[in-house]
């Protein structure tokens, strides 16, 4: 026996949902009978829930940039700055890629 589940979303979510699962090669009824399967798996949500932070890449204005440019022209004359393939180097021995 199966039972049906109703939920109310709206259009545009709808629309949009529907067409990322299609190009996924599902729909989503199925995506959402995995989501249930996976979650009485995970014995709750099978992903992490956060709240949402402020995005930190925010558009700068052009005065913000330009001071931000002139802070690094200053710390470059100061000899703060590390070489690109140093902090590359680092970036894949922390990370492990």
């Amino acid at each position: 026996m199966s039972s049906t589940i109703q939920v109310r979303v709206d259009d545009e979510l709808k629309q949009k949902s529907d067409m990322l699962f299609r190009e996924l090669g599902t729909d989503t009824t199925s995506a959402v009978r995995i989501f249930l399967t996976q979650a009485v798996a995970y014995n709750g949500f099978p992903f992490e829930i956060k709240r949402a932070v402020e995005n930190p890449y925010t558009a700068m204005s052009e005065e913000e940039i330009l001071r931000k440019l002139e802070q690094s022209r200053l710390h470059a004359s100061q000899g703060k700055y590390r070489d690109a393939g140093e902090v590359v180097s680092d970036m894949r021995a922390k990370y492990g890629i």
